[in-house]
């Protein structure tokens, strides 16, 4: 397998370790600065330049994005997909995991748990959304830090009220999030590789600190986390469009709830703390995984006009409940199914005799209109939204561009 490791650090422990497992393996591997790349859309395909020469042909490329450089960084990942080289982290999932507003709403969309969280950008509104994630203390987080910078814990509403309209007058945009009393300065990483967690460790903050990072001088010791664990962490990592990633998560009494998924995880805590070769399991994973290129469904069937894929759902009272797939006459409807989901269970590539269960959602490829009985209604609000007057006409020139600056 011939390998690009996108980094910006090539002496990093993370990137050492990766290069090394590659080089154990008998892979010809390579650290490429991310910077020094060109995207080249002037010929007939899409194309990269390195340091102004063209690209070698990859068969993979493990993107260790920082940051700072979150839009070059994913629009280097997308050129490659584009030219249907490996990742294991998809250009969307970096995005989407980056952003830590965006991916607490897609995993809230796909009923992942996650601490009550509330996104306000008027002052005049944080008192209610302190209240709303459970009150004082309450967590306070800048949407893009990092290792634990820029998470800070409000002891009591009026001091909360304080930071935000302080931050909020800088233009920093904050999340508020519920404080977890039961998980004080503990929290517990997950490394996903593929459809499973091959290691865990717990944080636990030192001293008076809460944040239980390991650069905030947190000490991590090797778990072995449940089955719900588990689960949640993978499921989070999918959704997201994540192999290889790094899923934190708050021990509570309701559950795991899901704090954040990291894309670039680092591997050294981890490592050193479990004693296993988790560098050599990514390498492997990219290794089995490298002809099997990120595709975009979406992008894919545009040329399939009246066909597509959809989620259908079967409802207690269908017709369908009790029958299998064969009996169903999906097929002569033209329409496929992929997966069958089951309440936590996924089901690929159904056999024919699958009986089909009330509640049971599919994942078919089809007709668009043979399927449209069977796409689920739009969920409803569970409360109704209260009926306000219209805000006041502004007279301020940005606000009538329909751009309000922050407050």
């Amino acid at each position: 397998m011939r390998l690009a490791i996108l980094s910006r650090a090539p002496e990093s422990y993370s990137t050492t370790r990766l290069k090394v497992a590659a080089l154990d393996r008998g892979h010809d591997v390579r650290v490429r600065n991310t910077l020094r790349f060109a995207i080249d859309l002037s010929g007939d395909e899409p194309d990269l330049q390195y340091r102004g020469k063209p690209v070698a042909d990859y068969d993979a490329i493990l993107p260790r994005i920082g940051a700072s450089i979150t839009y070059f960084g994913t629009a280097l990942v997308r050129q490659f997909e584009q030219m249907d080289v490996y990742t294991p982290n998809s250009s969307n999932g970096i995005t989407n995991s980056r952003d830590k507003l965006r991916s607490l709403q897609i995993l809230s969309r796909h009923d992942v748990q996650i601490p009550a969280s509330t996104f306000v950008r008027d002052r005049q509104d944080a008192a209610a959304a302190i209240k709303r994630v459970g009150g004082a203390p309450v967590i306070i987080k800048l949407l893009e830090g990092t290792q634990g910078i820029g998470v800070i814990l409000a002891p009591d509403a009026k001091i909360a009220e304080a930071i935000i309209e302080t931050l909020q007058s800088t233009g920093t945009n904050v999340l508020l999030q519920q404080f977890i009393a039961e998980s004080r300065g503990t929290d517990v990483r997950a490394l996903v590789v593929g459809d499973r967690v091959i290691a865990a460790m717990r944080r636990t903050a030192q001293g008076d600190e809460f944040r239980s990072n390991v650069h905030r001088g947190g000490v991590a010791e090797a778990i072995d986390i449940s089955p719900e664990q588990e689960r949640v962490a993978v499921k989070a990592a999918q959704i997201m469009g994540l192999r290889v990633a790094g899923v934190d998560m708050l021990e509570s009494d309701a559950g795991p709830l899901i704090l954040e998924v990291n894309s670039s995880p680092g591997l050294e805590g981890i490592e050193t703390s479990t004693g296993l070769d988790i560098a050599g399991a990514i390498i492997d994973h990219i290794s089995n995984q490298v002809a099997f290129p990120e595709l975009d469904v979406r992008q894919r069937l545009t040329v399939s006009t009246g066909y597509g894929v959809a989620e259908l759902l079967i409802k207690e009272d269908s017709e369908y409940v009790g029958q299998t797939i064969e009996e169903s006459g999906l097929r002569e409807k033209d329409i496929t199914v992929l997966s069958l989901h089951r309440d936590a269970t996924v089901i690929p590539n159904p056999k024919v005799s699958r009986v089909f269960e009330g509640g049971d959602r599919l994942l078919c490829f089809g007709n668009l209109e043979a399927m449209r009985d069977l796409i689920p209604a739009r969920r409803k609000r569970r409360a109704k939204i209260q009926d306000l007057p219209d805000e006041p006409l502004t007279t301020d020139a940005e606000d009538a561009e329909g751009d309000s600056p922050p407050v």
